[in-house]
């Protein structure tokens, strides 16, 4: 699995966890009572399913941010190296047009 579908995969998977419990519990065949302190303890651990998820979104974030960071360094490489390449043939084709001149200038004169 990609690291771009990993974060909305552990969304959907929560909430479908999510759903799955509370049609479980609603179905369950268990007294009001039971199914009450069932659901009492469940949503105290809902702050703590949400910091977890909050720090797996973090963690993808964080190397979304670093995977970003890296290509633009890669690119911003290339650039630079592809316009050094163009500057250096830009001065060899100026020096080979200037020892075409020079070539030509002595037999232009003989001409003459």
């Amino acid at each position: 699995m990609s690291n771009k579908s990993a974060g909305p995969f552990i969304g959907g998977l929560l909430l479908g966890a999510a759903i799955g419990t509370v049609t479980g519990l609603l179905l369950a065949p268990r007294t009001g009572r039971e199914t009450r302190q069932f659901l009492k303890k469940s949503a105290d651990a809902l702050p703590e399913l949400a910091e977890d998820l909050s720090s797996s979104v973090q963690l993808h974030a964080d190397r979304l941010s670093e995977t970003a960071l890296r290509n633009w360094d890669n690119t911003l490489h290339r650039l630079r190296e592809a316009i050094a390449a163009g500057v250096e043939a830009s001065r060899q084709e100026q020096a080979a047009i200037a020892q075409l001149d020079a070539e030509a200038e002595p037999a232009a004169s003989e001409v003459r």
